[in-house]
């Protein structure tokens, strides 16, 4: 063959290759077509339902049926062990009068101990003044009616720490059940009215959230008793009614 002929000579790829090049091209072409009509149509952008929310609030008021008292005693001294035990007999009093009373053992708990050496400073030198032993106990009194006596024989028997007082339910949840119901009830009432007003159409419930629904907290009564001079006639307690309140939210999907 001349040399001169050869410049007219080409190299042709085997078709295996030319088909893998038509392939790939063809994928890009595809790839970079549905990408190009996701950015003109939002598809791949989808806008989030809409939604409404709207709240409500369930009141309930329930008659206790418990009271919640701390009962306690501090004493102080410069024996340790004989401290211990003068506040040891105050907390076998009381115990054996609750009993007496009619306390249930499951409704009287011990909710603190200590002991605590006690120092005087004087011109920088800490002085040793003795040991402090301290015993709480909390105890939920079933009938109402001995709330105020139980509290004072207590102090009668020694007891010279009344805490706090909280009248309360045992069993709360039947009270809460009421108080959610009627919550959810005026959360749905006013998504009617707001659904009307707006001129749109609820669909599904899409969330749920709750609040609420806890006691008030106690009432202090009394710091030492000794103070007030408890150990006579303890003042009236009226337990009155708590109120239990509960907030829901309800968020729909609305068009």
């Amino acid at each position: 063959m001349d040399i001169n002929e050869s410049k007219y000579l080409h190299i042709r790829p085997p078709k295996e290759a030319l088909w893998a090049m038509i392939v790939f091209l063809a994928v890009l072409i595809v790839f970079f077509g549905v990408r190009t009509w996701n950015e003109i149509t939002g598809a791949s952008r989808p806008f989030p339902a809409s939604t409404i929310s709207v709240s409500g609030e369930g009141k309930v008021f329930v008659k206790p049926d418990v009271a919640v008292v701390n009962i306690g005693v501090i004493k102080q001294g410069t024996d340790l062990v004989l401290t211990q035990r003068s506040a040891t007999d105050v907390i076998n009093r009381v115990l054996e009068m609750l009993k007496r009373e009619g306390v249930e053992d499951k409704d009287v708990k011990t909710t603190s101990y200590s002991i605590s050496p006690r120092y005087d400073y004087k011109d920088g030198a800490q002085i040793f003044r003795g040991y402090e032993v301290h015993q709480n106990l909390e105890v939920k009194i079933r009938d109402l009616g001995e709330v105020g006596g139980i509290l004072s024989r207590s102090a009668e028997f020694g007891a010279n720490q009344v805490g706090s007082i909280q009248f309360t339910v045992d069993d709360p949840k039947a009270a809460k059940d009421e108080a959610r119901a009627a919550a959810i009830k005026d959360a749905k009432e006013k998504a009617a009215r707001l659904s009307k007003s707006l001129d749109i159409r609820l669909k599904k419930l899409v969330s749920y959230s709750e609040s609420g629904g806890g006691f008030p907290p106690p009432v202090p009564i009394y710091g030492k008793a000794a103070e007030f001079g408890l150990g006579g006639d303890f003042p009236a307690l009226p337990s009155g009614e708590n109120e239990i309140n509960i907030f829901v939210t309800l968020t729909y999907e609305i068009r």
